[in-house]
């Protein structure tokens, strides 16, 4: 009865019915999905997955991917993979040349970031690295609008909080040349929609034409602006047109902003009629202009929906490329419930 009864209470542990561990069984961590080779960035992300064995209960795996140093995965707000019941765990990563998993003590604190992983011992039960696979997904053939070339997003993202899966099918072009972007239901969830200029264009006048917005769900968000891989010191030079209610209902349906969002000043807030809109803004050194006019074009003012100019926090030109996205908020009570689709009538660029 005493050797049932410890069993039973081990089975009521957060981790599960957990095999309990022979004395002499070293505890070990396996791979069984392991992601491509990617050059790391905050939006890349994939999916890892593996097996443990005699791990004690309470254990759980702390994940890294190495990109220049090991950065925990897959969000440093959440740290810690649990080991399921039957000793199986999975997560989504960002990219990294290579990935690690440890298996640690509950009390055990994650660093974000490392330039060396700890070895086995104390509070770490066991360390497993592997090499990310070369990828063998052939890319979508690039999308041409507005004179340009996109190239079209299929690997997940964690923008809006969640790792939502991206869709190459969820972005084409018209026979009239405008672009569309569609959300659908996906096995793993909203499918999203993203895609990017080939090559930065730097200072100048960004124009996007849209049919429709007013109809989109709260949690859903389109968004136009700018963004470098490579440009962390400066927020990722990131510029943003982003039409959204965040969740609530009740808010305002559109803001332009600078980074970082979370200063109040970089922000400002509006609501977007129904019908055609046209939304631009203007980047020069030190200042960006934003507006937001009814219809195509502006005729002497009188169409302005809502316009603000940024002087302070502005970026200057790197590596950045203009993105399109349509995708699913995952930070609010108001869950999607159904897909939806927009139309870019035009995008435009303007020295």
């Amino acid at each position: 009865m005493l050797a049932g009864s410890v069993l039973a209470a081990l089975c009521f542990l957060p981790t599960g019915c957990l095999r309990p561990r022979a004395a002499d069984e070293v505890p070990s961590i396996e791979f069984t999905k392991i992601p491509a080779t990617g050059t790391g960035g905050p939006k890349l992300i994939g999916e890892i997955a593996g097996r443990v064995k005699g791990a004690r209960p309470g254990q759980r795996l702390v994940l890294y991917a190495y990109s220049g140093v090991w950065w925990v995965q897959p969000f440093s707000a959440q740290p810690i993979t649990q080991i399921q019941a039957d000793s199986t765990w999975k997560s989504p990563t960002h990219m990294g040349t290579e990935y690690a998993a440890l298996l640690v003590d509950k009390d055990f604190i994650p660093a974000s970031k490392l330039n060396r992983l700890p070895g086995r011992g104390g509070q770490v039960s066991a360390v497993a690295m592997v090499k990310g696979h070369e990828s063998t997904t052939v890319a979508p053939a690039p999308i041409q609008f507005g004179g340009y070339a996109w190239d079209v997003r299929r690997l997940p993202s964690d923008r809006g909080g969640v790792a939502n899966p991206y869709s190459a099918e969820n972005a084409w072009t018209d026979a009239q040349g405008m672009l569309h972007l569609r959300i659908s239901k996906s096995q793993d969830g909203w499918a999203c929609a993203e895609v990017n200029l080939q090559r930065s264009l730097g200072y100048g006048s960004y124009v996007f034409v849209v049919k429709e917005v007013t109809k989109l769900e709260p949690a859903t968000v389109l968004g136009f602006f700018t963004w470098d891989d490579q440009g962390a010191e400066e927020n990722n030079r990131e510029i943003d047109i982003e039409i959204s209610r965040w969740g609530d209902a009740s808010s305002k349906n559109t803001q332009f902003a600078i980074q970082p969002y979370y200063v109040p000043v970089n922000v400002v807030r509006f609501a977007t009629p129904g019908g055609r809109v046209t939304y631009s803004f203007r980047w020069e050194p030190g200042r960006v202009s934003f507006k937001a006019v009814r219809g195509v074009g502006e005729q002497h003012g009188v169409n302005v929906i809502s316009q603000h100019v940024f002087t302070s926090g502005v970026p200057s030109p790197g590596s950045e490329a203009v993105h399109l996205n349509l995708y699913v908020y995952g930070k609010t009570r108001m869950p999607q419930q159904n897909g939806t689709e927009v139309v870019i009538e035009k995008f435009e660029y303007l020295p």
